[in-house]
């Protein structure tokens, strides 16, 4: 199945992951701490679901219908934020209070207080588990809405991810669709050396599950597991996306230490300089 993106489509999306990934190196910047590197690996995965393929808006925030996600890697809410900011939930101005006191943007996202948030999530392994129980509400409930979960490579070491695949995989949640944001490093080092969940792909087939490999960055491939996922009857998919740890920032990629790093001021003028000349080419 191959499911092609226009040119007008792909062009959109990748100037709203380019505004994502400027507002999260600016957000991360002004709160002196956060989570740049994994949230910046995510944003292709995000703009894809926010405005590709999401039944998902402002005006239905809490919608029975709609589209569900759940951010399970809760650390990245800077991506998160940027991006319900670029569909409207939030004031782009109001990223900049990101982890102050008194900010409904704290570090981890927070279901109460924000529009757009499907769950609060932060301490890791927990979200899959969220997503299954709207995924089973929907079936019970004979609803069509479809729920979204992104986890990290890193989160796979938490064994209740491994209790909720089960789970889907039991009562058929088959529309449930997941992705691993799959950089390959983790706050102290590349998941191989931590504690590797090696090999991802097979692990979630042998829990029951369909699974596709893509490249994270690939907007048509994204799209396209996607709309692959929705034809698959009877089990969850998995959708294995290759991602590059702080990706648009040449400075950022593959680096370790911006797992949790804020840019000073200096570093920030550079990044965004440096994709504002990727948005204009």
């Amino acid at each position: 199945m191959v499911n092609k993106l226009s040119p007008e489509q792909l062009k959109e999306l990748a100037g709203r992951a380019t505004s994502i990934r400027r507002n999260i190196v600016s957000m991360v910047t002004e709160a002196k701490s956060g989570h740049p590197g994994g949230s910046l690996s995510s944003a292709d995965i995000l703009s894809v679901l926010y405005f590709a393929e999401m039944n998902v808006a402002p005006a239905k925030a809490k919608d029975p219908e709609r589209d569900r996600f759940v951010l399970s890697k809760g650390h990245a809410a800077p991506v998160l934020y940027a991006t319900l900011a670029e569909k409207g939930y939030l004031p782009v101005e109001e990223l900049l209070t990101l982890r102050k006191v008194n900010s409904r943007l704290q570090g981890h996202p927070e279901m109460k207080g924000i529009p757009g948030v499907d769950m609060s999530t932060g301490s890791l392994g927990q979200g899959l588990s969220a997503a299954n129980g709207m995924a089973l509400a929907g079936k019970l409930d004979a609803r069509d809405y479809r729920v979204y979960a992104l986890l990290g490579d890193g989160e796979l070491e938490e064994g209740q991810v491994w209790e909720a695949a089960m789970f889907a995989a039991h009562y058929k949640l088959d529309n449930l669709t997941a992705f691993v944001d799959f950089n390959g490093l983790q706050i102290d080092g590349p998941v191989t050396e931590v504690m590797s969940p090696l090999p991802i792909p097979e692990k979630w087939q042998a829990f029951g599950w369909n699974v596709l490999v893509i490249d994270g960055h690939d907007y048509n491939a994204i799209y396209d597991a996607i709309q692959e996922a929705k034809t698959v009857k009877g089990k969850p998919t998995m959708i294995v996306a290759k991602t590059v740890k702080g990706k648009g920032v040449c400075q950022m990629e593959n680096i370790v230490d911006w797992h949790g790093k804020a840019p000073s001021r200096e570093e920030c003028s550079l990044f965004l300089a440096e994709l504002n000349e990727m948005e204009s080419q």
